[in-house]
């Protein structure tokens, strides 16, 4: 029975079988590798045809060193799942599946995950990926005897690293110049370059579960002003995903910010970000480090600017309605709403921002003494941009209502985005207002900033995540604006017309931490005035002592 079974499975070398699928995994895989790197050689078609060579017998030689009995058919199918998931988000997105975005990956919810398992998706997964896996386990594999197989993958392997030798080593001024310019060209490469940035991921995992952040800001006090019948509030609101390309503060022809043209903020319209993922963004926003020094593991070392408040008696919540803190609120009160599932404002995992509204008068009404809240938004996370907001604020139509961007057209997406602009514009609004109904009895001060920006299709460019150094601008430049309350600029000395005045000068993330600590006049030795947007406009009460601990 089991030989006649075996007569209508084909029979086929096991490096038959490795060239095969080096072949399709090349071919079918890579549109967007093979794309770039056509463009990256411009008219040097001699020089394209040579990395194409070396590129295929480079891979050939990589598979072909798993080809040994019993492992084969395993980690060909694996090669080809990988490459097929890699290859939507790449050809779909131009996303670049390096080690932060399998990091932002690692820590999405459910929900948001799930708004990019489409339909279009489930059928791409099945065509590439598990149709010809299925193939991969029906053919026969031959075999040859131990020392004969050995003898012959090795005698592969070698001869396809010498040819990899022979055209990089003839050809090598134009690759490396090609490479210095485009030092991206091998990040989307599949399976490659997935299979290596989760590798890098991991490693980094397991180092990391082992740091202790140390301490940070322990000679931080209050100076100034201090009032403890009336305390002095500071509302941050983080955003999620809004790009500054789409507020009208800065001056885009929509208006999107109806509600905070209203309101006295001032808005600083050149700031851009620390990363393009959450993932990195949000750590380093609230760490003392600037954007060139930060990276992911000096965030798990170092206490940040919650910590610093601490030390200064100022008391931090966070509440989230994203996809957590990354770390930031390890030391400070934290919840994390959706699990509520408050039928109001929660369907499917997700909330609406309007729940974390619904805290803010509660909050406000039991401080005791200086305070500081975290809102951190859903905001404007795609690709479901259309969940984002409520039926009252489709003011921009028709918009996409669907996950898959190949069923919208680029208006219907750039008008759901819009929408979600629309939504985060009311609620830093409502927040300004709900301080200002307090004024009797707090001092307010209210600061949005996002954490990352968006691609609405520029360039072939959708979502967010593309490494920081060839990352498009609609994914760091990000809103950035600040409300302060009269009282505080009054009893604090805030000249808010010298910020408005000031306001079109660059900025950037490294500005937060010593922003914050000086609008709430935290004085700690690792304040810098020179980064304090709010420190050269301000006329400083007699009673005010510097921030800067001598």
């Amino acid at each position: 029975m089991k030989a006649g079974a075996n007569a209508f499975r084909p029979a086929i070398g096991a490096v038959t079988l490795c060239l095969i699928t080096t072949a399709y995994i090349l071919l079918v895989t890579n549109r967007t590798f093979w794309t770039k790197a056509f463009g990256y050689f411009e008219a040097d078609h001699l020089s394209f045809a040579l990395f194409l060579t070396g590129i295929a017998v480079a891979s050939m030689a990589f598979i072909t060193a798993f080809s040994a009995k019993y492992i084969t058919k395993p980690f060909l199918i694996f090669f080809i799942l990988v490459s097929s998931a890699a290859s939507w988000f790449t050809d779909q997105f131009g996303v670049i599946v390096d080690r932060e975005m399998i990091r932002n990956a690692a820590v999405s919810t459910g929900a948001e995950a799930g708004h990019l398992i489409t339909t279009r998706f489930a059928i791409h997964l099945l065509l590439t990926g598990i149709l010809p896996s299925l193939l991969i386990l029906w053919v026969r594999i031959q075999h040859r005897p131990l020392l004969q197989k050995l003898a012959h993958n090795t005698a592969v392997v070698v001869g396809c690293l010498a040819v990899f030798a022979a055209v990089g080593l003839g050809n090598y001024r134009t690759f490396a110049g090609v490479g210095r310019a485009h030092n991206d060209i091998l990040d989307t490469l599949n399976p490659f370059a997935p299979i290596t940035s989760a590798v890098k991921f991991a490693i980094s995992l397991q180092r990391d579960a082992r740091v202790v952040a140390q301490p940070l800001g322990t000679d931080a006090h209050r100076v100034g002003s201090i009032n403890p019948a009336k305390p002095r509030v500071t509302i941050l609101v983080v955003g999620e995903t809004a790009r500054a390309e789409d507020f009208s503060l800065g001056g885009y022809k929509r208006e999107t910010n109806p509600e905070l043209k209203k309101q006295n903020v001032v808005y600083f319209q050149n700031t851009s970000s620390c990363g393009t993922a959450t993932a990195v963004s949000l750590p380093c926003l609230f760490s003392v480090y600037t954007r060139n020094t930060y990276t992911h593991r000096k965030g798990l070392e170092t206490q940040n600017l919650l910590d610093v408040l601490a030390n200064a008696k100022v008391t931090s919540t966070w509440l989230d309605n994203d996809t957590g803190s990354y770390h930031v609120t390890d030391r400070v009160s934290y919840t994390y709403l959706p699990p509520s599932a408050d039928p109001r404002f929660c369907k499917d995992g997700e909330c609406l921002d309007d729940i974390l509204l619904d805290k803010v008068d509660a909050w406000l009404d039991k401080v005791n003494g200086d305070s500081v809240l975290v809102l951190h938004q859903l905001g404007s996370h795609g690709p479901a941009y259309f969940a984002r907001y409520p039926e009252e604020f489709r003011r921009f139509k028709p918009d996409c209502r669907a996950n898959d961007f190949g069923s919208c057209s680029p208006e219907e997406i750039r008008n759901a985005y819009d929408n979600t602009i629309l939504y985060t514009d009311h609620l830093v609004a409502s927040v300004i207002e709900k301080v200002k109904r307090r004024s009797e009895n707090l001092t307010g001060a209210v600061v949005y900033l996002s954490d990352h920006g968006e691609s609405l299709g520029e360039n072939g460019i959708y979502l967010h995540g593309t490494p920081y150094f060839i990352a498009p601008s609609q994914q760091t430049h990000v809103p950035f604006l600040a409300w302060l309350s009269d009282d505080l600029q009054k009893t604090a000395g805030f000249d808010t017309v010298c910020l408005a005045n000031r306001a079109g000068e660059t900025y950037s993330h490294d500005n937060f931490f010593h922003s914050i600590l000086g609008l709430i006049d935290v004085s700690t030795k690792v304040y810098d005035p020179k980064l304090d947007v709010f420190a050269g406009c301000r006329r400083q009460p007699a009673n005010v002592a510097s921030l800067t601990t001598n």
